[in-house]
Parts: structure tokens; sequence; C-alpha cells
């Protein structure tokens, strides 16, 4: 019953329906109606191997060819997949394989082959080229994953044991590339069709990408990619970026080709996620980063790089790193033009004149945005970083001195009361700003003069906004230059806490005295090495003020002997009271507003030459003073002509009349800007030091190394002095140490020096 049951499986096709067709035996076993009692039923194996039935081979591949033959004609097959597969089983079993393979692949190669015309139509166009090639890839595919199917048994086993063969996979791969794709013209057409669709959708046309996609993956599965489509897209990438680079450098300005760029290199990445190779990736973006940026790297600085800094173009030049940074070469071009654009806008800020009231908020200003670029738009790049430190270090000492001068009157104009700008918060991150410029200069000396002359002005006349701020900023410049930098201008803050303490002694001692003074009088002892020189200038005070001097000095010198006192006038100031028709008020003056003042309580209208003679004030500085009370917003004296410059005919007279809703007025004193004298006289007491200390370094040198060259010498003394120097400086200093004695030239060879000692 079981071989009958077989038999009719397998009526169409099978000549072995006797027997088993693979030849295994078979045991079964069959249970008879008594209980207890089995019989089994043994199935042994065929003596003889079954033989094929006669025209078996011949019927049964002409029974698949139709089936391929209905596959490729998308027709319906007669017969059942199930049984075709089993009809390619058994051929396989009885040795056909090879043959079986080579009529399958000669139909495959006929149709191929056949399909050949249908692309030599000239009538086509482009588009429509393309359309029916995909068509009949897709149709070839389709087929070919039909046809192996049926095949399945013979692709998994002889193809799959001889290693020269390929699959039936394979084989249509091959018979496609062979008999349509590598034909010239086919080819040719195809790829520029390709290459028209891709350059309509560069110029913002939309294209079938699906359809790109689809010949593109064809081309690829076919291993002609690279030569076929690669090369030539490629070329023709090249020479249309090429064209585009040159023409929008000239008509479009650089943050829109900027934009542009990035906006190429997007949609180009685009194209290679929806249809291209991933291996066109790299030589794609490459070309474009090569036409578009490389070729015209320099231009785009050139051209926009100072418009984009000047403007503070954030996006753009975050943009601009970006971009820059995929080229070749391009972050180390981007950073050259970077501090050449750094030294020439800080040049400018630094070496004109004009702008030296600004110079130093305009510096932190242009620091500030620098360093916003940087951290914004460069990425905290480290050589950036330090690029702008060198840059700035080098613009900021082309004009020696004066930026060190400027910078020390704008601590002390932060520093300095009634500066209500800044709370204390605020104050402390100005200083932390000026100290990074600070860091820039070279003559730190020039400063230290300045800052000490401006620290003395706000100790001594009470005009320093904080005790705090002034010691920070104390503590940042130790910090910055060692102690030795700031010893003397810490011996200043030691001079006014000891003063302090002396005053309070001497009101104990003034309380003692027989005749106790209407006059409240304060004192600061100033040590004369720590204090800027000031010239002595000879007023006439009035008796009570000369007496009390005297008083003070008898009893500063009785617990400090032999030490010398000398009398400063042009730093003191007073409390006056003055009685006017409105009332009493107290005049916050300075001591020869003082002097000027009192002589109205001997005459009621003097001269300005009757007032010089009587107190003795240099001219120049008596002009100012009555300027600031004759001229000034608080009027005690009237000037008669009327007018804002003291002339030397003027005359004087108190102004009674004279009103104020304070009870204490403060008349300050008109300022005299600082004199080019006066400048000139700081800036050699600078060189006078700098003198000095070349003459010690010179020394200390010769004397550690008892001869040595001259070159050998000046590179030694480079590396010691901390300020800039010429060498035609140290060669004179050299020369004075010769003449006096501290070292010699040696008589054989005058260019080597020997210590004298």
């Amino acid at each position: 019953m079981a071989e009958d049951t077989r038999q009719d499986k397998r009526a169409g096709f099978s000549a072995l329906t006797e027997n088993n067709t693979n030849g295994m035996a078979r045991t079964s076993t069959v249970t008879s109606g008594k209980t207890g009692a089995s019989r089994k039923l043994v199935i042994k194996n065929f003596k003889d191997r079954p033989k094929l039935a006669e025209n078996y081979t011949e019927d049964t591949w002409l029974k698949l060819r139709d089936a391929v033959a209905a596959i490729q004609n998308s027709t319906s097959i007669k017969y059942n997949l199930e049984e075709l597969y089993q009809a390619v089983e058994n051929l396989c079993s009885y040795k056909v394989s090879p043959t079986l393979y080579k009529q399958l692949r000669q139909v495959c190669e006929d149709h191929v082959q056949a399909q050949i015309h249908q692309f030599r139509e000239e009538s086509l166009d482009n588009l429509s080229f393309l359309k029916r090639m995909n068509r009949c890839w897709q149709d070839h595919c389709r087929q070919t994953i039909m046809i192996r199917s049926i095949f399945l048994f013979l692709d998994r086993t002889y193809v799959l044991q001889s290693s020269l063969l390929p699959s039936i996979w394979d084989t249509g791969l091959e018979l496609f590339r062979a008999h349509i794709v590598s034909d010239s013209a086919v080819q040719k057409r195809t790829v520029d069709g390709i290459l028209e669709q891709i350059e309509l959708e560069r110029n913002g046309e939309t294209v079938d990408r699906s359809l790109l996609r689809s010949l593109l993956g064809m081309l690829s599965d076919l291993q002609v990619y690279k030569e076929s489509f690669e090369e030539r897209f490629l070329t023709e990438t090249n020479r249309l970026y090429a064209a585009e680079g040159q023409r929008l450098m000239q008509e479009r300005d650089v943050p829109e080709y900027l934009h542009h760029v990035a906006r190429r290199l997007e949609e180009e990445n685009d194209r290679i996620l929806s249809y291209l190779d991933q291996s066109t990736q790299k030589p794609l973006i490459s070309c474009i980063e090569k036409q578009l940026l490389e070729e015209h790297m320099t231009a785009i600085l050139q051209k926009g790089l100072s418009v984009l800094l000047d403007e503070n173009r954030v996006t753009e030049l975050a943009l601009l790193y970006q971009l820059f940074s995929k080229v070749m070469g391009g972050l180390t071009t981007l950073l050259q033009f970077w501090r050449d654009y750094i030294k020439s806008y800080g040049g400018e800020i630094v070496c004109s004149p004009e702008k030296d009231k600004d110079m130093v908020q305009d510096l932190l200003d242009f620091k500030d945005k620098m360093d916003n670029v940087v951290q914004s738009c460069f990425v905290r790049n480290e050589g950036f970083i330090n690029a702008m430190k060198e840059a700035f270090e080098t613009f900021i000492n082309k004009r020696p001195n004066k930026p060190a001068e400027l910078i020390a009157k704008y601590v002390d104009s932060k520093l300095r009361a009634g500066n209500k700008e800044a709370t204390e918060e605020e104050l402390e991150r100005i200083l932390d700003k000026i100290m990074i410029i600070f860091r820039f200069i070279h003559g730190k000396d020039v400063f230290e003069a300045f800052y000490k002359k401006d620290l003395a002005k706000r100790l001594l006349v009470g005009k320093s906004a904080s005790v705090d701020a002034e010691k920070s900023m104390l503590s940042k410049l130790k910090h910055e230059c060692g102690a030795a930098f700031t010893s003397k201008l810490e011996g200043m803050f030691k001079d006014m806490e000891l003063s302090k303490d002396i005053m309070i002694q001497f009101k104990q001692y003034m309380q003692n005295q027989s005749e106790p003074s209407n006059i409240e009088l304060t004192v600061n002892i100033l040590t004369m090495g720590y204090w800027p020189s000031y010239t002595p200038m000879d007023v006439h005070l009035p008796t009570e003020m000369v007496k009390l001097q005297e008083v003070f000095k008898v009893f500063y010198l009785g617990k400090h002997s032999g030490r010398k006192l000398q009398c400063q006038p042009t730093l003191g100031h007073a409390v006056l009271k003055a009685e006017f028709k409105e009332g009493k008020k107290e005049l916050q003056v300075s001591l020869f507003q003082t002097l000027v003042l009192l002589m109205f309580n001997e005459g009621e209208e003097f001269s300005m030459e009757e007032i010089r003679t009587a107190t003795g004030i240099e001219e120049g500085e008596l002009r100012r003073t009555l300027q600031s009370l004759a001229c000034g917003k608080a009027r005690v004296l009237n000037k008669n002509p009327r007018g804002k410059d003291v002339e030397d005919g003027d005359r004087f007279n108190f102004n009674n009349d004279f009103k104020h809703k304070l009870f204490r007025i403060k008349i300050n004193q008109i300022q005299m800007k600082e004199t080019v004298e006066e400048q000139v006289s700081t800036t050699e007491r600078v060189f006078q030091d700098r003198q000095y200390q070349i003459d010690a370094a010179v020394v200390r040198i010769m004397k550690m190394r008892k001869t040595l060259s001259h070159n050998l010498l000046v590179s030694e003394l480079y590396n010691q002095l901390k300020f800039p120097v010429k060498p035609g400086d140290l060669k004179k200093r050299i020369e004075s140490l010769i003449d006096r004695d501290y070292m010699e030239r040696d008589k054989e060879t005058p260019n080597q020096y020997h210590y004298v000692a």
C-alpha cells in the first residue's frame, strides 16, 4: 500500500514508480489483531541501482525549459513549482548536473542576448531609456530569483561543490553585464542619462531618485560602477564645481558663499545616502572641498575675514572654521590670517595717538570680542588661543611705554572714589581683564612708575574707592610680577597705616599741651624711597599753621631721632568754615585753595598779582586754583571781569551771595592735565632705573663668568632683563662700565671682556 501511494505522487515524472528512489532500507511495524502478537515488515535496499526511464532526461529538461521560458516571458507556468524542483533534484541525483547547468546557462544567455535590441532605438530620450533599462534590470533580477528557486538543488549541490562555477544568481549578473551593460553604446547612454539626471537635480530640479538608486545599484551589483560611472561622475563634478567656485567668488560676498558651500556639501551627502554608492563619498566630498574651498582659501580670507570679525558675525565665523577644518592646510591658513587681523586691528588702536583716551577700553573690548570668537566659533582651539596671545603681545609693544602708562591711568580711573560705574564684583572682573592686557606688556616698569604716582594721589587725597579693591590689585600685580615689583607699593600702604597710628598718638600729645590749637592737623608720614618724588614748593602758610607744623616736628622727631621731615604742601587739603548771607557752610578744599580763601579774611578784593605775592603759589598752579574758586560750579569768589579763564589783570572778591543746597561743599581743584614735561619726567626716571638695572646685571654676569664675549654677554642680558632693550643701549652701558673700571676689553680680542675685581 505504501508503494502505491508513492507511485501516485510521482506519476508525472518518475520512472521509478515501483522502487524507493533513495535506496535506503525502511523498517516498519505492523500490529496484528491478536493481543500481544506483532509482525515486522522489513524494506530492504535494491540489489541493483534503479535506472532512469528512457527519454526521462530529455522530457524533463523540455518541461524545465518551458517553465524557464514562461518565467522569462512573464506567462503562467504549466507545472507545479514543487514538481519542477523535484524534477531538478531527480536529474541531479543521476549525475546530469553538468549538462543541466550548461543547458540552463544557454537558455538564460539566449534570452539576455535577445534583450539588447530594445536599447538600440535612437528615438528614445534619455529618461525613457533609463526607465526601460531599469525595467529590464528589475525583470531580469526577478526572473533570475524565480529560476534559481526551481534550480535551487542544482545551485546548492553541483554549483556549490564546483568552485570555478558561478552560482545561478552570479551567472544571471554575469550574462546581464556581458550582453547588456558591457555594450559600449548602452553603457554610455545609461551613464550619460544618470549624469544628466544628477546635473538637473544639482540645478534645483526634481528627479526620480528611486530610478537613480536602482540603476546605480545595478552598476554596483554588476561590478562596473567604478570604471563605468564613478570616474566620469567625479570628472563632471570637478568641472562643475570648479566653474561654480570661480563664478560665485566673483558674484557673492563671503558669508553668502560660505552658506552656499555648506549647502552644497549637505546636498552631496544627501545624494550619497539616497542613491550613490558609499565608496563615492570620500572622493566626492574631497572634490567639492577642493574646488569650492581649497582653491579659494586665500581669496575667501582676504575678502571676508576682516568683515566677519569687524561685524562680529559669529555664525559665519563658526561655519568658516568648520569648513576650513575639512580642508588640508585650511586651519593653518585661517590661523595666519586671524593672527594678522589681530595685529593690524590692535596696531591701529595702540599706534593712533588721537585714540589714546579710549585705548585701554578699546583693547579690553577687542580682547573680549576675540575671546568670544575663539570660544564660540573656533571651539577653543589651542593654536588659535596661542596665536591671539602672540598677536596681542606683538602689537601692544609696537608703541613702547605708552600702553603701559595708559593702563596705569585706566586702573586709576577705576579705583578712584566717585567711580560709580561698577559694583565690587564688576570692578574685580575689570581688574582681572586689565591684568590679561598687562601681561602682554614688556615695559612693566613704566606701568609701575605711573601706577605708583596715581596710587600716591589716591591714598594721600583719600580718593581711593575701596581699600579691598586696592589690595586686590596689588595682590594681582604681586602674583604676576613677583614681590620685588610690588615692594614699594606695599610700603606705601604701610606708611598710610603707620601714619594713622602716629596721628592717634599726636592727638593725645596735643591734649596735654598748654595752648591747644583751634586747627585740627592730620599728617601723613611718607618714606621717601617708596613714594614718587614731588617737586618742593615753598608757599606762605598762615602763622597758626606754621606753629602747628613745628609742634608736630618736635613730637615726631622726639620719637624718631635722626630722621628728617620735609613738608609737601602740593597734596594738602583742608576743611574751612565760611559765613555767607544764606548761613554757615563748610568748604572742603585743597591747601592752595585754603591759602587763597583765607586772604579774604583780611580784605575784600585782591588782584591776581597780590594773591600770588601773599601766598607764594606758583603762577600756573595759582591760575588753576583761582579758576576753581571763581569759574567752577561752586563760585565762592567773584571774578572781575567775568570769564572762564583767569587773566593777569583780573580782580577777585568774596561772593557773599553764594548759595548751595549742601552744608559741606567739596570744591574740586581744576585738575591740571598731566603735562608733557611730567610724562617725560616719569619716563626718564624709568629709563634711569633701567640703566641701573642693566649695569647691575652686567656686573653680576661678569663677576660670575669672569671672561665673556660680547655676543654671549648680550644674550645673557636679554635673558635676565625684564624690559625691552636695544643692543645699542646695552653697548653704551658696557662702555660706561669699562670707563668706570668694572670690566676691561681683552687686549688681543676687543670683542672679549674681562671682569675687574
